[in-house]
């Protein structure tokens, strides 16, 4: 199949931009390997031009590095330097991702509506820290049943049957860390302990 020049000369720019836009995040080509599945050396071939972009693999890069695929293909190099953080509804709740490259953790803030609903636990691999940054929120967390209010904080494996949501008296805003392969948040200061035992 014969592509016009306009076409060819886009299709070789694929691979030095993501490699400009793997070196600008601070990714190796292992981490990205480990956030797609594509295989470093597939990887590796796409962006040096020796293997021709496709969908299938430009799909999951643009996703673990949070960019508009057309930004991955066909952008300016030069632009608006702004971060436009794009919302996305999951479930009914407004989710914005934070984190802007691949990795083990992401970093979402997410807005829950204000209504009530039946809890639904779930289990998956993973560990998640909650930070609320208002209203109050319902944790579900195997045979635990919490509210918490803005300031409060919760960390768990998420191999826990576990659910949250608002606890209807309003919406709720909270910061999520997420770490796919059971991370736990690493916290340097800890608060001092009240008493000798305890």
């Amino acid at each position: 199949m014969q592509h016009s020049p306009a076409l060819t000369q886009v299709l070789s720019d694929v691979g030095p931009r993501l490699k400009r836009l793997r070196a600008q995040r601070g990714v190796t080509l292992a981490a990205l390997s480990e956030a797609t599945g594509i295989s470093k050396s597939t990887l590796s071939r796409l962006e040096s031009g020796q293997r021709r972009p496709s969908l299938e693999l430009l799909l999951p890069i643009a996703q673990a590095h949070q960019v508009p695929l057309d930004e991955l293909v066909g952008a300016p190099e030069v632009g608006d330097p702004r971060i436009r953080l794009t919302p996305q509804r999951v479930n009914g709740n407004t989710v914005l991702p934070l984190t802007r490259q691949p990795g083990p953790l992401q970093t979402f803030k997410m807005i829950l509506p204000h209504t009530r609903s039946t809890p639904e636990p779930c289990t998956h691999e993973g560990y998640e820290w909650l930070y609320v940054l208002a209203g109050r929120l319902r944790l579900v967390l195997a045979d635990h049943d919490l509210v918490l209010g803005p300031g409060e904080a919760a960390e768990f494996d998420t191999r826990l049957p576990h659910w949250f949501g608002s606890t209807g008296e309003g919406p709720v805003e909270l910061l999520s860390l997420f770490g796919r392969q059971g991370e736990r948040m690493h916290v340097r200061a800890r608060p001092r302990a009240r008493s000798a035992d305890g």
